[in-house]
Order: C-alpha cells, then structure tokens, then sequence
C-alpha cells in the first residue's frame, strides 16, 4: 500500500489544484493520496471528484500550532468537518493568516519593496493566504531569487524585518479537539533540517499522552538517522508511522510520491478514525 499522506494544494500554498494533485497521484502510481491543505478542507469536494479509480483520497489538514513560540504543524485526518468546535478554530487561523499576510505586505511596503496585496491575493488564487504567496511576489519582483531567501531573518522569516506573527492553537489542544471530532493527528516533519527547531522527544511524549496518533517518519527532510531514531521512538509511544512527500507542487519540485508511509502506518490511522471515511470510487 503506498500511501504519500502529506500534500497540498492551490487551496492553500501548493501551485495546483486539487485534480491536478490527484492526477499526479494517480500518474505516480500511490494507492492513497492525503491532501493537508493548510487550516482547511476547501479542495476535498474538487479532490474527490477527480478520483480514478484505484486511488483512494484522505481528507485531512494540516493546523498551525505553536509551543513555546515554536511552530509545530498537526496533520489531521478523518474528522468531521461539521464539528463546530474544529471548524471554529480553523477558521480563525485562516483570518488570523489573512491579517499577517496583509501586515507583512505594509511591513515590506515600507521597507522600500514594491510588491501589492493584489498581486499577493492573484498568485493566491482564492486559497489560503500564506507567506508563500508572499513569497513567490517578492521573487516576482526581482528582490529574492528563491522562497528559502525570502524566508530568511532577512525578510518574512521569523525574527525578520518584515515578520508578523499570527493566531495558532497550542498543539495538544488541536489533537483534543481533533479527536473530539472523530479525526486522528500526526505530528508532521518533527525532525525538519531546513526549519530549525526540532521536536525533542519528551515533546513528542507529551503529545503522544495528549492523544497524538502518530509521527511522520518519512518526509523529505528527514535523514536516515533520523528516521530510524523515529522509527524507534514512534514504536516506544504506541504510535502510528506515517510520512509523506509534503509537495506544493512546482514549489518543491512535483515530488508526489516520493515518499510514502512506512507498511501499516495508513491502515493503523484509518482504524482510529471516527469522524470521515477515506474516499475512493466503488
């Protein structure tokens, strides 16, 4: 079973929609695709309409969190999006995204950069705005030459000149509330070498006590060491192994597939799920 469980789509920061997503599953030969658009379910609809059949699609998101002013992201699956208490709190992440986006443009605006909310709102596309977007505006404009540059002390990364921090949940929280609504949670990139700070394992404890599900173990930015100290860490808790290629499409390369979860990782989350079903063409 090769399930890649960590994608995104034009709905949030990936650069294409959702039946594009899917087709690039199908054509990469996954048996399951997850799409974890972050803070939202917007492209599940248009997802699963473009399902051939032989894929089977779980819906899921991935939530902004933080500990100790660190960003920590939950990937959650299978949950009822009608669950008031979940879709409340994700939809004041998405405005929370949407007031920093618009005070990091003024923020660079006055820093002498030349780019505007409407170009940002354009390479957006009606999705979730995020620092990509404006990202990929300052590229546009000629003052960076990549997303990481940009993303860097020297502009929109955190502690930069143009950085305004947003609205997210504390991360236990999130998995309550997943929880509550018959979702299951997985802790994404935990070990990230390109996003500096790193989940220790007595985080990953607490979390794992607070009913975390699982741990991405695959992921693009994992070695090989690190994987394997997961690996162990994951069987040590009683946690679900996951993984995923984590693409947004031209951003990273179109990687689907790349990286699946590990064998009965995706059998052991879906047996926990309550809340949603996977979907798949019968």
């Amino acid at each position: 079973m090769r399930a890649d469980l960590h994608n995104h789509s034009s709905v949030s920061d990936g650069t294409e929609p959702p039946a594009v997503v899917i087709r690039r599953a199908a054509e990469a030969g996954l048996d399951v695709i997850g799409l974890t658009d972050h803070d939202t379910l917007a492209g599940t609809r248009e997802a699963a309409s473009a399902l051939p059949s032989g894929l089977t699609l779980v819906p899921g998101s991935e939530i902004s969190c933080r500990l100790e002013g660190h960003s920590v992201h939950i990937l959650a699956y299978l949950f009822d999006p009608e669950n008031d208490a979940l879709a409340g709190e994700m939809a004041e992440i998405r405005e929370s995204r949407l007031f920093r986006a618009r005070a990091i443009v003024r923020k660079l605006n006055e820093l002498g950069v030349r780019i505007s909310w409407e170009q940002v709102s354009e390479i957006a596309g009606g999705g979730v705005v995020g620092r990509p977007h404006i990202a990929r505006a300052m590229i546009d404009a000629g003052l960076v030459s990549s997303i990481e540059e940009a993303f860097s002390p020297e502009w929109i990364g955190p502690g930069g000149r143009a950085h305004v921090s947003r609205y997210a949940l504390d991360p236990a929280k999130a998995i309550r509330l997943v929880r509550a609504a018959g979702g299951v949670t997985v802790l994404a990139h935990p070990r990230g070498a390109a996003r500096g700070w790193q989940t220790p394992d007595d985080v990953i404890a607490d979390l794992a006590a607070a009913g975390l599900t699982g741990i991405e173990i695959n992921h693009p930015q994992h070695n090989e060491r690190e994987r394997a100290r997961l690996t162990e860490l994951a069987s040590r808790l009683g946690l679900a192994k996951s993984g995923g290629s984590d693409d947004h499409g031209a951003l990273t390369g179109h990687r689907i597939g790349t990286e699946v979860a590990p064998d009965g990782g995706y059998e052991q989350l879906v047996a926990q799920a309550t809340g949603a079903a996977p979907m798949s063409i019968r």
